[in-house]
């Protein structure tokens, strides 16, 4: 998809919240520092209009980003953070799991995963819970710049045994923000679920 317009239209923290245009939505996933802003700015074609944070854990509510009038990305909190409390935790995967399994619109879910590091148990758990719910997942390993040239099929591998990976209902690529290999890649899933 070629973007021009993208808008950040609103942060929900409860359905009452979410948006009622009807609008296909993909929801990002991810660690804390995963990558997720960078993605989205790279798919939107924009240098930070998703902010990456400085502070991890930064996002606390679903930010509804509106991309050419057709679909939304939903970027939710990252996980895995150790400053949030525990309470502010359970608070937001009480939010992340009233949305996914409870909107309708929601057409598949982008789960970020470290490509120079094994899952975390967070990861796990995540892609456990989607797959649970038959939702779509796309996993995608970001930071491929970052692993030697020749060790992807040995990272590919790790990702996915250690995920359990179910190809029935995901599909796996890898993303550099800096070289934005993937992004076409990721376009196309997503234009295949809308």
């Amino acid at each position: 998809m070629e973007v021009h317009n993208v808008d950040m239209v609103m942060s929900a923290v409860s359905p009452s919240q979410y948006p009622t245009d009807g609008k296909p939505e993909f929801a990002l996933v991810g660690r804390s520092n995963v990558g997720k802003s960078s993605l989205t700015n790279t798919l939107i074609n924009r240098k930070n209009f998703a902010r990456t944070s400085a502070q991890p854990g930064k996002t606390q509510t679903l930010n509804f980003y509106d991309v050419e009038d057709q679909l939304y990305f939903v970027d939710v909190p990252g996980y895995g953070y150790a400053k949030v409390s525990k309470k502010q935790r359970e608070e937001f995967g009480q939010m992340i799991e009233t949305y996914i399994t409870s909107r309708k619109r929601l057409r598949g879910v982008i789960s970020l995963v470290d490509a120079r590091h094994a899952p975390s148990q967070e990861d796990v758990m995540m892609y456990e819970w989607l797959n649970y719910y038959h939702i779509p997942i796309l996993v995608v390993a970001t930071k491929l710049d970052k692993i030697a040239r020749g060790k992807s099929n040995q990272a590919e591998s790790i990702i996915k045994k250690k995920l359990g990976y179910d190809p029935s209902n995901s599909d796996f690529l890898f993303f550099s923000s800096q070289t934005k290999y993937g992004k076409d890649a990721v376009w196309d899933w997503i234009e295949a679920h809308i």
